[in-house]
């Protein structure tokens, strides 16, 4: 399924309007000024100028409107093949965040997003969360949290140092993680059931599966994995914006704790605050906060080991 974003200028942008008029949808997210839904494709027209074409036959329609000079942007998931109209069936989707920050817990949340609930989830301004800014998704994620059955997770760093000293790779840590997560929804809508349940995909089916061996309740009835899936199924987006909002907050709260504001990521900045922490309050301290098998911490104590002999 693929994802194709152009950029029009005012007057080609209305053409575009115009054309899908009979089939107009409203949709109710910020920059949006148009939305339509035509031969199986999410048309969505935004004040940038851009417009987005989401379905099977994205680039049939995207074509419609663009030329070899167009500016364009293609995405294309990759994964198990979805059927029909997924983009409109009930779906639980599963989705986590924190694996590449140092500091900071692994968050993963699994979220219900039935049919009926689908307008509601856009009106409440969900999409693509990568889209979106990390204020914006403080604002919407308690609305979520208050109107979808979901289950969020979160992994805070002495376990996880705990765990991976075992051997456990990340990738057995989410996959574990996402089956949980996915159980618990699943548990909490009993006796409905979804149509599908979508994985944003970290592993291959067997890797993940393989993952779960020692796991007392495995579930695999109607599960898919695909990449990009946040932009494949409102559910996962939602899921993404759930574990991200839970990320940023445990992040506040460790930074709290520590006196220091933690960055994100794993970069140079990390390394320098590492460094800081490191000096004044020890390596016990800087463990607590940290996932302590990246390369960031011999970075840090290199960079603590310079400044001690300044």
């Amino acid at each position: 399924m693929s994802n194709i974003v152009i950029q029009l200028n005012s007057t080609e942008q209305a053409k575009v309007h115009a054309y899908y008029a009979s089939d107009k949808v409203d949709r109710n997210a910020p920059g949006v000024i148009f939305a339509a839904k035509s031969n199986g494709t999410s048309i969505t027209s935004y004040k940038s100028g851009k417009v987005m074409f989401q379905g099977g036959k994205a680039e049939n329609e995207a074509n419609r409107w663009s030329t070899p000079n167009t500016p364009k942007t293609k995405t294309s998931s990759k994964g198990d093949t979805l059927p029909p109209n997924f983009e409109n069936m009930s779906v639980i989707g599963s989705d986590e965040t924190g694996t590449g920050d140092y500091f900071g817990p692994i968050t993963v949340a699994a979220v219900y997003v039935s049919s009926d609930k689908i307008e509601l989830v856009k009106e409440l301004g969900v999409k693509d969360s990568k889209m979106l800014s990390d204020d914006f998704m403080r604002k919407i994620a308690p609305d979520l949290i208050s109107a979808l059955p979901h289950s969020l997770l979160i992994l805070h760093n002495p376990k996880y140092n705990e765990v991976q000293e075992k051997g456990w790779s990340q990738g057995k840590i989410k996959a574990i993680l996402h089956n949980q997560a996915l159980r618990k929804v699943l548990e909490k809508i009993a006796p409905e059931k979804p149509d599908y349940i979508l994985i944003d995909q970290f592993a291959e089916r067997k890797v993940y599966y393989n993952h779960m061996k020692s796991q007392p309740v495995i579930i695999e009835e109607n599960v898919l994995f695909a990449t990009k899936a946040e932009q494949l199924h409102l559910s996962v987006a939602a899921a993404s914006i759930i574990a991200r909002y839970a990320f940023l907050r445990e992040m506040d709260k460790l930074s709290k704790s520590v006196g220091i504001t933690l960055p994100k990521g794993a970069g140079h900045q990390v390394d320098e605050v590492a460094a800081k922490i490191l000096l004044a309050q020890g390596e016990d301290e800087l463990r607590q906060v940290t996932k302590w098998h990246f390369a960031n911490t011999t970075k840090a104590s290199r960079i603590a080991s310079k400044k001690r002999f300044l």
